[in-house]
């Protein structure tokens, strides 16, 4: 009997022991489950070692100022430059612009990646970032011992070369018999690369060049130069504030293949778009680069661009407002300027909002594929998003992030996050490295960053040129019986605009913010729109018309006036969601040809992702050049070679097709040609509410709603609308977008004079100008204003739609 109690009692210890192992088990996988997620969730920056601590006096004093109203920067001149180029290793570069205005604060920078070196000091009142000591073998203490406002770096010059062990660059004195060789001007010589490093107008730059026989670190020679000089640009979404990094594998390894066939490459990381969008300042600092080169080594045969997203907008700008900066261009993944890209990408939160919180009953939005009949942008099913992890961890403490559907649009993809950055003056991802007296005081948008061109009102906060007054979201697709009149009404009823700068909060960010609780997460941005119903439509937002006429002046926005060759080129990435979407490339080439009558000048090209068609693109690039250089009286389009054609590539490089009818489709209103076939584009929101494709559009004329039915804007629709004719004047009290119609803020003149000449590679060389604009412009439709407007009553009666 004893014997069978102690042997209940083992085999009831047991149990508990298993049970117990169990509930430890399930709380260890549940902790490594949550250590996972944890590790996935997206993070903002935190504190640098060196934040800006304070700024000069007066600088976010944020007084109102007109928007710009001088010329387009393809009128004005520019003054001399004054600055004694080049600059001497161990001296630093100009501070002040040449022209592009003066400084502008607080401005974030920190060491130079290349020399590992801080930067000067320039101050002891505390402006700008701390400079540390230095202890006897180099490294940085904790006493501070003086301020950087400016953040000048000196100039230095370092080898690096390639190593025939691995095929990576190290710097020279650690090579061990292992240098790589090249063949370039015909003879075989070491693969060493010289790399200058400094900073020009505040901002780093860097030039490489392979080393010439004989050459010292201050004296290079040209021997191994082929005489051809590439501009690397680089992109990202920016709103000022910072000098950006410099490494040397933004240069030597980024161009390694063009520096081992004898180019020559600059860059500076002012003409990287993710540390500002002033193309001025751009320009600037791009004349003064390409002066600090000549002063060096000599004035190269041509210059060339290259360089992705918004690398390719300062190319497509520059050759724009500053012919002579750039000889010729190689745009990827372009679009035609930053400004109008947030014309769209502005509604991508609002519909998406729609879609998963305010329609979430609605069965046909869990489909992401039907919301490309409003958005226009490509979407997938059963696609990771990035904010996917963030999401599911947010589901267990609100119930919106539940039912959202899977997969996604290009609108989560490619671009959530990004309004509030251009938007949201009280955000910005890098506000930690800034002390909290200069965050908060600090407006941190877009539109203040180029508020020298947009303006800033009675409020001292920037003007905006985002207008969605009148747009009438998905309105294709209403007029093609995707959606019914009661959604196409609640949908355009729900969006509004965004709230003014003094009504914003900040980003509800949850976990990147740093605090657990209390659990905010808003992907939408939702607390910034102004949102609405049927009964109460939400108001739109209204542009700043001044905004808009400031930034088309100033030459912020591409009118398709230039004359270099360009060769766009990109990957087709559609199917990854990609904001590189191929519709951009379209929307340069039609702004090319209203422009200009033709878009001879501008070849696309686009292949797989598994294909890199850089090098063959240089080499057509190189013979258009050549032939302009020997024949300059015949042109660019007259002198482009018979090899520079529209073509699109496979993924083994294949040429699928090539010729002048390979791109054609919807967009020029022809048949789709082989590569439109093979790389179908998409649209934007603005297209499907009726916009062109050149997107260009800020802010619409607007017309009675009687005119708009008189127009038959609506199709096989109108009647239903009739019939709702007092929901649509609530939701659009001002009427609805004229698209016929040009922008309301685009200044009426001419802001480009047609004719003259231009200046490539040295040579002058005739303006191309096949037909004017307004001639284009009978090309499309026009305004109908002698349709009289048929008069509507709330139930339709007597009116007739023909």
């Amino acid at each position: 009997m004893a014997w069978s109690a102690r042997s209940i009692s083992a085999r009831r210890f047991g149990t508990r022991r298993i049970v117990t192992a169990i509930v430890a088990s399930f709380f260890v996988l549940l902790g490594l489950g949550c250590w996972f997620v944890y590790e996935k969730l997206p993070r903002i920056p935190g504190v640098p070692n060196a934040p800006v601590v304070g700024v000069p006096a007066g600088a976010l004093d944020h007084t109102p100022k007109p928007a710009y109203s001088g010329e387009h920067p393809r009128k004005s001149g520019r003054p001399a430059e004054y600055f004694p180029f080049p600059i001497a290793i161990g001296e630093t570069g100009p501070v002040e612009t040449l022209f592009s205005g003066p400084s502008t604060y607080p401005f974030l920078c920190g060491e130079n990646s290349v020399t590992k070196v801080q930067p000067l000091v320039d101050n002891h009142s505390g402006e700008g970032v701390p400079i540390f000591d230095l202890d006897e073998s180099g490294k940085q203490t904790d006493v501070v011992v003086g301020y950087s406002r400016d953040c000048s770096h000196t100039t230095a010059v370092s080898y690096f070369y390639r190593s025939t062990l691995d095929g990576l660059f190290y710097p020279l004195e650690k090579a061990k018999n292992d240098i790589d060789q090249v063949t370039v001007n015909g003879k075989t010589t070491d693969f060493v690369v010289r790399l200058e490093t400094g900073t020009i107008n505040r901002f780093f730059y860097a030039i490489a060049v392979l080393r010439g026989d004989g050459e010292s670190a201050d004296k290079p020679t040209t021997s191994n130069w082929n005489r051809r000089l590439i501009y690397q640009f680089r992109g990202g979404v920016g709103i000022g504030r910072r000098q950006g990094d410099i490494s040397r594998k933004s240069i030597i390894d980024r161009r390694e293949d063009q520096l081992a066939r004898g180019y020559a490459v600059v860059y500076s990381t002012a003409n990287q778009t993710s540390n500002h969008y002033n193309i001025w300042l751009a320009e600037d600092t791009a004349r003064r680069l390409k002066k600090q080169f000549a002063a060096l080594y000599a004035e190269p045969m041509y210059t060339v661009g290259i360089g992705g997203s918004g690398g390719a907008i300062q190319q497509y700008l520059l050759a724009q407002n500053a012919p002579g900066v750039l000889d010729a261009a190689l745009p990827l993944y372009s679009y035609p300027d930053m400004v109008s890209q947030t014309i769209y990408v502005f509604d991508c939160e609002p519909l998406e909002y729609f879609f998963d919180v305010v329609s979430a009953e609605n069965p046909r939005w869990k489909d992401v594929k039907e919301r490309e009949a409003i958005i226009g942008l490509s979407s997938q099913k059963n696609f990771e998003h990035r904010f996917k992890a963030l999401e599911n961890a947010a589901s267990m403490f609100d119930g919106r992030y539940r039912g959202v559907a899977d997969g996604a649009s290009e609108c989560v993809q490619g671009w959530r996050g990004l309004v509030p950055l251009v938007n949201n003056p009280n955000f910005v991802h890098f506000s930690k490295s800034f002390t909290d007296p200069v965050a908060k005081n600090t407006h941190w948008t877009h539109w203040e960053d180029l508020r020298d061109f947009y303006g800033a009102g009675q409020d001292g906060y920037a003007n905006s040129a985002w207008d969605n007054q009148g747009v009438q979201y998905g309105l294709e697709a209403l007029k093609q019986g995707v959606i019914s009149v009661d959604e196409f009404l609640r949908m355009n009823a729900t969006i509004g605009g965004w709230k003014t700068p003094t009504e914003q909060g900040g980003e509800k960010l949850w976990f990147m913010n740093g605090e657990l609780f209390p659990v905010e997460l808003s992907v939408w941005s939702e607390q910034n729109m102004n949102l609405g119903n049927l009964d109460n439509p939400a108001p739109r937002s209204v542009a700043s018309v001044q905004a808009i006429e400031g930034i088309y002046r100033s030459g912020h926005i591409f009118l398709g006036d230039v004359e270099i060759p360009i060769l766009d080129v990109r990957h087709y990435l559609e199917g990854e969601l990609d904001m590189h979407h191929s519709l951009a490339s379209f929307a340069s080439r039609e702004r090319i040809r209203h422009a200009r009558g033709h878009a001879d000048n501008q070849l696309i090209w686009m292949s797989h992702k598994s294909y890199n068609p850089i090098d063959e693109a240089l080499d057509i690039i190189d013979h258009w050049m050549q032939k302009i250089i020997e024949h300059p009286e015949l042109g660019v389009a007259g002198n482009k070679p018979v090899e520079a054609t529209d073509r699109c590539f496979d993924k083994d490089g294949n040429v699928i097709a090539a010729g002048p009818h390979v791109w054609d489709g919807e967009w020029n209103h022809k048949s789709d040609g082989a590569c439109m076939q093979t790389y179908p584009i998409y649209s934007t929101s603005r297209q499907v509410a009726g916009g062109p494709i050149t997107g260009d559009i800020f802010k619409c004329e607007l017309q009675p709603l009687e005119r708009a039915l008189a127009k038959n804007i609506y199709g096989p629709a109108s009647t239903a609308i009739v019939e709702r004719i007092e929901d649509m004047r609530r939701i659009f009290p001002d009427g609805v977008c004229n698209f016929s119609a040009p922008d309301v803020g685009r200044p009426k003149e001419r802001l480009i004079q047609h004719g003259g000449d231009v200046i490539i590679a040295g040579r002058s060389v005739s303006a191309d100008y096949r037909q004017l604009p307004e001639d284009v412009a009978q090309e499309q439709e026009k305004p109908q204003d002698e349709v009289q407007p048929t008069p509507v009553s709330a139930k339709g009666e007597g009116a007739r739609i023909d």
